[in-house]
């Protein structure tokens, strides 16, 4: 019992960590950049695959595609762009994210505490502005770093235990199983990063036999969940905006959930094709980066497929959220309303 609950408060403490250090990097480099992304998304939407490459950037800077995909949001509710520029943001945003699985999949456990004194440093010693902002950011990368070494740590017992591990087999025999796993935890944390970290994490904690606990083919429908959990961010940022904006959000649930509902039947040839384009060695040793690459493929080539058919996933949302029909006026009900002349009041 002391174990589970060590093993609790060591997962959910770095978990907090990990949560902690994003955010604290995330808002600390919209504070110094952030400006400039908006500036950027304004300018660069009229073609699709420059919005697309907006989109990437502005996420893989802000290191947030929640923050991306809010801002498009927000540009639409105000007007500044249409529903038809919108979508390749977004579209954009789900690959930027996919930067932070692949900087996460880099051991820099040897490296992080210095991370975090160069950020402390940093950050104590700059006024305030720019310089500040990036010593916080840095700071924050030390921390999420700090938090996945702890999660890491405390997650060997587990592999040990039969009863946790028969528990896994068991939702890795199960795809669909796998994306409830990944769409609850994403609901749960309000961080794709953060579940896709802890995913790392425990595909890269050995079994009995040495290998992987859950395997690649077993890590991907739970990635598939993160994804699909991470709209749930742009429909409540939606929550009280225009109509478009709302199509905006939706479109985000609609991009997710037709990748998830087509890679979920290809999970075999998925798995093939990300090792085959990862690097070779020991499972637990390259699971980290096989699950890193297979997030940025899933994204890529929902995007590949989804491009060429905005208009058809703007005719889409259209019809979900159609315009808001206005009652017709009533004649006599304009009659009755309209004052009365003085003279007739008079009479």
């Amino acid at each position: 019992m002391e174990e589970l609950l060590q093993i609790g408060l060591g997962l959910f403490g770095g978990l907090a960590l990990f949560l902690y250090g994003m955010n604290l990097m995330s808002n600390n480099l919209q504070e110094a950049a952030g400006e400039r992304m908006r500036a950027i998304l304004a300018a660069v939407t009229k073609n699709p695959f420059f919005g697309v490459l907006a989109g990437a950037l502005a996420t893989a800077v802000l290191q947030s595609s929640s923050a991306t995909t809010v801002m498009a949001i927000g540009f639409v509710a105000a007007g500044l762009m249409g529903l038809r520029q919108a979508i390749p943001i977004i579209m954009g945003a789900n690959i930027g994210t996919t930067i932070t699985a692949q900087i996460i999949a880099f051991k820099l456990s040897d490296y992080v505490l210095g991370i975090v004194l160069v950020g402390f440093l940093v950050m104590q010693l700059a006024k305030q502005g720019q310089m500040k902002y990036v010593g916080t950011a840095v700071f924050g990368f030390g921390l999420l770093f700090l938090g996945i070494d702890t999660m890491g740590a405390v997650m060997k017992p587990l592999a040990e235990n039969p009863v946790f591990t028969d528990m896994i087999a068991q939702v890795t025999g199960v795809p669909v199983l796998g994306v409830l796993v990944g769409t609850l935890m994403t609901l749960v944390v309000q961080s794709s990063s953060a579940t896709i970290a802890v995913l790392q994490n425990f595909a890269a904690t050995p079994g009995v036999d040495g290998a992987s606990i859950i395997g690649l083919e077993g890590a991907i429908p739970i990635l598939l969940g993160d994804n699909l959990g991470t709209t749930i961010t742009a429909l409540l940022a939606a929550i009280g905006q225009s109509r478009d904006a709302k199509r905006v959000a939706l479109s985000h649930c609609i991009f997710n959930l037709s990748g998830c509902l087509l890679f979920v039947w290809l999970i075999g040839p998925a798995a093939a094709v990300v090792a085959a384009i990862s690097p070779a060695g020991p499972e637990v040793e390259v699971i980290a980066r096989q699950i890193a690459n297979a997030h940025t493929l899933f994204n890529v080539t929902m995007t590949v497929l989804w491009l060429p058919l905005v208009s058809v996933m703007v005719k889409i949302v259209m019809a979900i959220l159609p315009e808001k029909l206005r009652r017709p006026r009533d004649p006599l009900a304009d009659t009755l309303e309209t004052p009365l002349a003085p003279d007739a009041a008079a009479a």
